[in-house]
């Protein structure tokens, strides 16, 4: 049998196999602290979990418009509004299984055979692939960590081509925590207005940022790039409702209409409750929200603070969301547990098979000589992960 032979270019998601891994020894009674999979370690909040409840009690448990229920619709605007200065219609709204689910949608909407599409390097490691699975062609620019791994306007201008379609940005960044300010982003918005580029514009992890930093909506730098962004965003992260899988775009009409026609033959639309508790989500009560980022700050800064003390290891301190992206490069020809370190897989191999740990290599990012570390985890898990990595690069 001859398969589709674009499919078979889809690669695995290497995050997904190492936490894999990690769960199956945990399974067999093995103590594996991961850092892997970027999950909160937080219960989805009581109010959520009570809205959910109360819409299965009123037999809300029927199909909906494939773009989502009207009332989430409804507060999705509000929330855009309201956090982000962005003034949308619900039809301009498309609720999504899951953000991951908006950018398949989204880039499914916009691409042709043969178009580009721009990714800053580190990239989450979808981004490559879905691009693919609408044939277009992944454009990877490379930024350095003495950029805080953010895109210059010169390397933007470098990677454009006639057949460029649009530019990914993901801010706050998954996997390095990077967080554009106002001024990058109406640099980019300006190069994308200039060659009418669409920006498809990741925020789900905008209300996990610190240090009195502030997440800006690319979208809302002016009227011309709204119309060329579409903004990705979701419930997973900021309300830990992983496992629920509600994300949503918000986009000007004319792409939200394909986007629409899309999910209501794929998919139709996301489920019913769980979008239903979306809306309380959204607009009921945000303290538990509040509490979460002040339990990822406080382990962020211990993280930060920890690993550059690490003969050979470093890191820059993130701005947001929940990962670290420690620089191991120094460690590289050295030799751990009876292991060469060349590449940033052998050291995640060598601290999970060995240190058990689970860490995410950066070449699964495109970074090579990092890997990247989640710190969605209990301090005390944190604290014994970094003891044994420690350990394992002393020895």
């Amino acid at each position: 049998m001859k398969l589709s032979e674009k499919n078979l270019k889809i690669e695995a998601s290497v995050t997904l196999a190492i936490d894999a891994k990690a769960k199956k020894m945990q399974a067999e009674g093995i103590n594996v602290i991961s850092f892997g999979v970027g999950e909160p370690d937080f219960n989805t909040p009581e109010n959520i979990n009570n809205a959910a409840k109360e819409g299965l009690d009123k037999g809300i448990t029927r199909y909906t418009a494939a773009s989502g229920l009207p009332k989430l619709r409804e507060a999705i605007c509000h929330k855009l509004l309201k956090d982000n200065g962005l003034e949308y219609s619900p039809e301009n709204i498309i609720v999504t299984n899951g953000a991951k689910h908006a950018l398949y949608n989204a880039l499914q909407a916009i691409c042709n055979p043969g178009d580009e599409i721009i990714i800053p390097v580190p990239y989450w490691v979808s981004y490559g692939e879905l691009v693919k699975m609408a044939d277009a062609t992944p454009v990877f620019v490379d930024c350095s960590e003495e950029n805080e791994f953010k895109v210059t306007k010169e390397d933007l201008m470098a990677a454009i081509t006639p057949k460029t379609k649009g530019i990914m940005m993901n801010s706050p960044s998954n996997p390095t925590g990077a967080l554009y300010n106002r001024s990058e982003l109406e640099e980019i918005a300006k190069i994308a207005v200039e060659n009418n580029l669409v920006i498809i514009s990741d925020e789900i992890y905008e209300k996990l940022v610190y240090d009195g930093a502030e997440h800006i909506s690319i979208a809302s730098i002016n009227d011309d790039i709204k119309d060329l962004t579409i903004v990705v965003n979701g419930m997973s992260k900021a309300y830990a409702m992983t496992g629920w899988r509600i994300g949503y775009t918000a986009s000007n009409k004319e792409i939200a209409k394909v986007m629409g026609n899309i999910q209501s033959h794929a998919t139709s639309h996301p489920n019913t409750i769980a979008q239903y508790a979306s809306i309380e989500g959204i607009l009921g009560d945000q303290s538990s929200v509040i509490k979460m980022r002040k339990a990822f700050d406080e382990r962020r800064r211990y993280m930060v603070e920890r690993i550059n003390r690490i003969e050979g290891l470093s890191c820059l301190t993130p701005k947001g969301a929940f990962y670290i992206m420690m620089n191991i490069s120094k460690i590289f020809g050295s030799e751990i547990k009876g292991k060469r370190i060349n590449t940033s897989m052998d050291f995640a191999e060598v601290c999970l098979d060995k240190g058990l740990v689970a860490v995410v290599p950066g070449i699964a990012f495109g970074a090579e000589g990092f890997v990247r570390l989640s710190y969605a985890n209990s301090m005390e898990n944190i604290k014994m992960g970094l003891d044994r990595i420690e350990e394992l690069v002393k020895g």
